[in-house]
């Protein structure tokens, strides 16, 4: 550390800025760049996503499994979500294709229409030619999540911690079946309280308490006086939802900040050392960090895409976070340090006079 190799040479010799000298030879050190953790608050506030005010207005998608292979050949859950009412859709798939995800979204939109936008991670189903043709054509904006950074698609992390448990036990001891129990899942993520909104998503997406075999408070709902008042109480309950969604982001972001500091930026051209986000087998006590890339593009909110340099392990080119970068060895002009050190200090030993063991 700089501490010890401070204390080890002020022994000995009399350096004018030893300290800020040995940081830069510390921070430049290639071996610790890449192997090391980044030390102290992480960098990087929480950017909020806006939900809009109406439902169907953004969707957050994402693939669940593989799971247990069914009798319909089934390992996977799509998982869309409605942003602003978390209003959940859950459909068994085959695999993880981009036909696949636009069947559903277009089955689904044949009911419900398209939205204005689609968050997604950068599955090879999202990245490819055909869904970016699928959304242009149908005008919906596609946006990517930064690679290996889950808290940006938070809307499908929460519910999949959530989903998968439930599935368990619905589909237990025969865990083959479970895409038998999707209906029964949805209809349990959709009619259940969130704190986020003050209501269930079927509630806010409908203006209306589902009516389940337990449920006939709205056995009267055709009656036009009724239909009246309903509307009401749903416009009424969206902009109560609204007010609790901003609330509650608000109070995220200050939680989440204060464990946080302003993040470092980096200019197109920075060379960087990127984390390491894939793990497997063997990679236990490998580097944590992977370099040198170069930044070449700087997109808002300390993301950063970048491509490799030289030969070295790691891909080509991904994107990343602020707060998942360290500088690369800082070169600078030396010419001012090469007279920066001085004759040993007077109580040195013989033996070090002329800088040797």
């Amino acid at each position: 550390s700089v501490t010890k190799t401070e204390a080890i040479l002020v022994k000995d010799y009399w350096i004018p800025g030893l300290r800020e000298k040995l940081e830069k030879i510390i921070r430049n050190c290639v071996d610790c760049i890449v192997a090391e953790r980044k030390q102290g608050k992480q960098e990087g506030y929480l950017n909020a996503i806006a939900k809009g005010i109406t439902p169907l207005d953004t969707f957050h998608i994402d693939h669940l499994g593989p799971l247990p292979s069914t009798k319909k050949s089934y390992k996977h859950i799509l998982v869309v979500i409605d942003g602003f009412t978390k209003f959940t859709w859950l459909y068994a798939t085959r695999s993880t294709t981009t036909l696949e995800v636009i069947d559903r979204l277009s089955k689904q939109a044949a009911i419900f229409g398209n939205p204005r936008r689609i968050i997604s991670d950068r599955g090879t189903a999202f990245t490819a030619k055909e869904f970016e043709d699928y959304c242009k054509k149908e005008e919906i904006e596609h946006v990517l999540t930064t690679t290996g950074i889950p808290r940006a698609n938070g809307q499908v992390e929460r519910v999949n911690r959530t989903l998968i448990p439930l599935i368990s036990k619905l589909a237990a001891p025969k865990v083959g079946e479970w895409f038998r129990y999707l209906s029964l899942a949805q209809q349990y993520l959709n009619t259940s309280f969130h704190r986020s909104i003050g209501s269930s998503p079927f509630q806010v997406m409908f203006g209306v308490r589902p009516r389940l075999r337990e449920d006939v408070s709205l056995r009267e709902m055709v009656e036009k006086e009724f239909i009246t008042s309903f509307e009401e109480e749903r416009d009424e309950i969206r902009c109560q939802a609204k007010e609790r969604v901003q609330k509650i982001q608000e109070e995220n972001k200050n939680s989440y900040n204060k464990k946080r500091k302003k993040a470092r930026t980096y200019k197109e051209g920075d060379l960087v050392a990127i984390k390491r986000t894939q793990q497997g087998p063997g990679l236990k006590f490998a580097s944590k960090f992977l370099g040198p890339y170069e930044i070449s593009r700087v997109l808002r909110h300390d993301r950063y895409l970048v491509r490799k340099v030289g030969e070295h392990e790691g891909p080509q080119q991904t994107s990343t976070a602020a707060d998942h970068v360290k500088p690369w060895v800082e070169y600078e002009d030396s010419e001012d340090d090469a007279g920066d050190v001085e004759e040993p200090h007077p109580r040195a030993d013989e033996k070090f006079q002329d800088g040797r063991l």
